[in-house]
């Protein structure tokens, strides 16, 4: 049971969560003392706040939250941030079930801390809840354990996490639930025909050799759901190499890969009734005699060749190899999750990940199930016009469209997903998910550093989609 929560205690104090919309009517239909009590410590209802009541001989009575009008999880986040260290029980209790676990989850992510490097003398405010009578306690700790597990290697430094750790993560993960994990390590992905891996990872063999991480789980007669992710350990941006202000946060550029981790992670622990494969090129992009040059041609997996257009395009090359394997069986569902560019983030911001998607249902089921999720995503073209740009000059394609048809510095997202969408062959149901990974600011249950973007929201998918 994570640490925030215990079984319901009748002594523990009433925490009484008003809706915005409720306030006035709630404060008018308060005793004198409590009215008066509240107008002196200049409390007015807004929604994130809260205060505690005193008793007639002075003991807290009770404190009152204002819960935002969305009652979304970061609502319910902002609630538990408010409130002073204590033990609480809800008053009233939530409704049903979706709300309690709302409320719980909320809990969880907002007491999760990142001391591991820091010696700190102050221990946290800790604020312990009750568990909602209603609440799903298994979807609770299945969430909030993933996304400790997403934040905590996304927030590792790269020197303590390179494609060795991350590769000894997932073996972990794997031997958790029963799973078999494979990894190929240096020469054997050129033996095993996974050359762009390879060749990105080359900068960096001698001390910090690439890998492919391969992890299966579940019946082998269930349906395939197989799941990339981008793990870049650290990325200099190569040869092109990146100025300090771009390369500050690049230990974050493996987030995909602790992404599908963390979904694992949600599959396997709630049984979903699928064939699971998990695939991670894991590589650092390197300043080395052995790196990628610019207009060097690189072989794929699938035959197909690409220049390199731009060294700092390397997560696309990588998730070439992984996504080819992945379509070669033909599953029922590949989802791919990267951080893979700046452009969209320019068009969604940090917070909102971008969705690409190549069947029209499957999208709209994700968008509704993320909105389920309060996860959110937004859905971009895969504008077909576009696809010129991503065609080379003397290979195949190019990972750093210039010019033609859309223009140099335009769209970089759709070409991105257009040229992830060439290796996708056969053609399968596919989602690509390109994300921050990262808090910029800290905000209640979302603390600065890193996050699992999109993977609530791929479990409410796949859980809707297969049941268990």
């Amino acid at each position: 049971m994570p640490e925030p929560f215990c079984e319901p205690d009748p002594s523990a104090t009433r925490l009484i969560v008003v809706d915005k919309g409720g306030w006035d009517a709630w404060s008018a239909d308060q005793p004198n003392a409590v009215r008066h009590w509240l107008a002196a410590q200049g409390f007015r209802g807004s929604p994130g706040s809260a205060c505690p009541v005193p008793s007639d001989d002075g003991r807290l009575a009770f404190v009152v939250a204002v819960l935002g009008e969305a009652a979304s999880l970061w609502d319910w986040a902002a609630v538990a941030d408010a409130v002073p260290g204590g033990t609480y029980r809800l008053e009233p209790e939530p409704p049903d079930a979706e709300t309690a676990e709302r409320a719980a989850l909320a809990w969880a992510l907002n007491a999760f801390r990142d001391d591991r490097f820091r010696a700190s003398e102050t221990p946290p405010v800790r604020r312990v809840l009750c568990w909602p009578t209603r609440c799903d306690r298994a979807a609770v700790v299945r969430a909030a354990e993933a996304t400790e597990l997403v934040r905590t290697l996304i927030n590792t430094p790269a020197n303590l996490c390179g494609p060795a750790e991350l590769a000894a993560s997932a073996v972990d993960l794997a031997a958790e639930f029963g799973a078999e994990a494979r990894i190929l390590v240096g020469r054997e992905l050129l033996e095993e025909n996974y050359p762009a891996v390879f060749a990105v990872g080359a900068g960096a063999a001698a001390e910090r050799a690439p890998r492919l991480i391969d992890v299966r789980w579940g019946e082998a007669r269930g349906p395939k759901v197989t799941l990339v992710g981008k793990g870049v350990a650290f990325d200099t941006g190569g040869l092109d190499i990146k100025p300090a202000s771009a390369m500050k946060l690049m230990k974050k550029d493996m987030g995909g890969a602790a992404a599908v981790l963390g979904l694992a992670r949600m599959v396997m622990s709630a049984g979903l009734p699928v064939r699971l494969r998990v695939l991670i090129p894991a590589v650092e992009n390197a300043v080395s005699e052995g790196a990628l040059r610019p207009l060097d041609i690189v072989r794929t997996r699938s035959g197909r060749t690409i220049e390199i257009g731009h060294t700092d395009a390397e997560g696309r090359v990588i998730l070439a190899d992984a996504l080819f394997e992945a379509a070669s069986e033909q599953p029922d569902l590949i989802v791919d999750f990267a951080t893979l560019t700046g452009a969209a983030r320019v068009a969604l911001g940090p917070d909102v990940p971008a969705l690409f998607c190549n069947d029209e249902a499957l999208a709209e089921t994700v968008l509704a199930a993320a909105r389920r999720a309060d996860d959110p995503l937004w859905r971009l073209p895969l504008w077909e016009p576009y696809r010129k740009a991503v065609e080379g000059r003397l290979a195949d394609v190019t990972n750093a469209p210039e010019g033609g048809a859309v223009g140099s510095g335009y769209a970089g997202a759709i070409t991105a997903a257009l040229f992830l969408q060439t290796f996708v062959t056969p053609l399968r149901p596919w989602a690509h998910v390109d994300m921050m990974a990262w808090n910029l600011v800290s905000r209640p249950g979302r603390p600065e550093g890193g996050e699992a973007m999109a993977m609530r929201a791929f479990f409410a998918l796949l859980r809707g989609r297969y049941g268990g």
